[in-house]
């Protein structure tokens, strides 16, 4: 924690609510070690369970990761299905622990296509979570930003035309119907792995986000990595659109 000493110049600084993180680059940290591609994404998971041990222990509420895309089916077969593997092989192991731990966990995403165990995982996971309060892992499967809004927008449409919504439709009306419903929007969306851009990752969610970019590869990531990046979220100016005084 000393990195956050005298950020502001009085020793204070501000642990962000909802941290997002873009997990990229399991693939080339396998490949610069001559490994193959799934070796990383093995790795990658256990960089997930620290940073999120990591984060519920400084006080963050809310970690949204972006774990597998609507994109990534295109990749080769064996490696999906070993990613696939490693979330079934995860969400075994989380749900033996969030009862111990009172940890919080929510899939977004199209759990539709997924395999029936995976599906039945994910309602386990939300029906233990549903009997605690405080801190909250989300892991975004079978994701897209795009598809999100798609989603929102024909499930606000079928309502309007069954009369169980209004045509005044607000910005907050409209987030009940994304998968995040409930969840405030992320203050800092981290991206590991060198690359500049969000990826069709929380395009409505991330209007006001702060970014941070590291090239740190994702398996490499560690808490000093994220120390790094709340730090510097400390000293952004964060105004949304208005004007400070002064």
């Amino acid at each position: 924690m000393a990195i956050f000493e005298n950020i502001t110049g009085e020793g204070k600084f501000t642990i962000p609510r909802h941290i997002a993180i873009i997990l990229d680059g399991n693939g080339r940290w396998a490949k610069k070690r001559g490994l193959p591609r799934t070796a990383g994404h093995a790795a990658g998971a256990e960089t997930f369970r620290k940073i999120a041990t990591y984060c519920k222990n400084i006080g963050v509420n809310y970690l949204t990761v972006y774990a597998f895309s609507t994109e990534n089916w295109s990749r080769p077969e064996e490696e999906v299905k070993t990613i696939m593997k490693l979330l079934d092989k995860y969400l075994h192991e989380a749900i033996a622990t969030m009862e111990r731990d009172h940890i919080k966990m929510r899939i977004l995403g199209d759990v539709s296509v997924l395999s029936p165990s995976l599906r039945e995982e994910i309602e386990e996971t939300n029906r233990i979570s549903s009997r605690y309060d405080g801190f909250q892992a989300n892991i975004c499967l079978n994701y897209g930003g795009r598809a999100e809004i798609l989603q929102a927008a024909r499930r606000y449409a079928l309502d309007l035309a069954a009369g169980r919504a209004t045509e005044d439709l607000s910005e907050k009306g409209f987030s009940s119907y994304l998968y995040s419903a409930g969840i405030p929007d992320p203050e800092l969306l981290i991206r590991p792995g060198g690359e500049k851009r969000i990826s069709n990752f929380l395009l409505w969610q991330c209007a006001y986000s702060e970014f941070y970019f590291s090239d740190v590869l994702w398996p490499d990531f560690t808490p000093e990595e994220l120390d790094k990046a709340i730090a510097e979220f400390n000293r952004r100016d964060r105004r949304f659109g208005g004007v400070k005084n002064g």
